[in-house]
């Protein structure tokens, strides 16, 4: 007998590809299952114009999945990790993570430009991306931007910026990779929690025996020890805190970046360990950076 399943998505053509992704996995390890996208525009998708801290931070990407999934209208929703709270609702948990896309943030110039035009801000929605920008391009002056991806690339072509700085994963995903003017490093610029990763969210009590096997262990476990450096330093989209973690066999090396708003510094630092412990390595680093960051150590922004 054949079922039918619902997976709850932002409008963006990037959302939508990211839930056609999780329908074709499910479709494919499910072939007697039916499944459909549910499309809705969330309040940060009609906030354009003030940035994310001012409006809310990311639970406003969510809001309406969330009541989706709360109504019975989906069974499922799909989510780009870094835009998910790091408070979650225990009745909608988190069942399964993609394999990571490309975690890097990237350069991106207008058509045909070859380098900075320094008379123009570089476009940077985050506070995270603006405060490690300042080190790279100090001459730089740098101005929000918000909208979806191809919101942002238009305004880009308009001539209002120099550049964009963007994730990796999406542009990749959208066949956009040949856009992508330059590479940071995780030195240059360390990534946002969850950053390439998707997250699927269903709600508690139904039966996802349909999703099994979808899940990657080493997202998983990364996920885990970003989300939980984040979550103790409170950071959601009005503080630029970032991590970081990469997963080899039973180890993870987890990188993050603290900043200080009463003193204006920042500070990167690094720790190593069990790569199920991933929980633990992230306060332990979170708790070292805030007690050196405090003490006077780092950079002033």
């Amino acid at each position: 007998m054949s079922r039918k399943i619902v997976i709850g998505s932002r409008e963006s053509a990037l959302a939508v590809l990211q839930s056609e992704m999780v329908r074709d996995y499910i479709v494919g390890a499910n072939p007697d299952t039916k499944v459909e996208i549910l499309t809705m525009k969330t309040t940060g998708d009609k906030i354009l114009d003030r940035t994310l801290d001012k409006i809310g931070g990311k639970g406003l990407f969510v809001k309406e999945l969330d009541k989706a999934l709360m109504d019975g209208r989906s069974q499922l929703s799909v989510h780009s990790m870094k835009d998910m709270p790091m408070e979650l609702p225990d009745e909608l948990p988190l069942l399964a993570f993609s394999k990571r896309e490309d975690p890097r943030d990237v350069l991106v110039l207008p058509e045909g430009a070859t380098e900075l035009d320094k008379t123009k801000p570089l476009g940077c929605s985050s506070l995270r991306r603006t405060l490690q920008l300042k080190a790279l391009y100090p001459d730089m002056k740098v101005k929000s931007v918000r909208g979806n991806l191809q919101t942002r690339l238009k305004k880009l072509e308009s001539g209002e910026y120099s550049a964009l700085i963007l994730a990796a994963a999406g542009l990749k995903r959208l066949g956009l990779e040949s856009r992508i003017s330059r590479y940071f490093s995780q030195d240059e610029m360390l990534p946002a929690a969850g950053q390439g990763i998707l997250a699927v969210q269903g709600k508690e009590g139904l039966d996802y025996d349909f999703i099994k096997g979808y899940d990657d262990r080493e997202s998983r476990f990364a996920a885990v020890a970003e989300r939980a450096f984040v979550r103790y330093l409170d950071g959601g989209c009005t503080s630029p805190i970032a991590a970081y973690a990469e997963v080899s066999g039973e180890e993870i090396f987890l990188r993050g970046l603290y900043f200080d708003p009463e003193t204006g510094r920042y500070l990167k630092g690094s720790i190593r360990g069990r790569a199920n412990d991933g929980e633990k390595l992230g306060i332990a680093l979170a708790e070292d950076l805030r007690e050196r960051c405090r003490k006077g150590e780092g950079t002033c922004q």
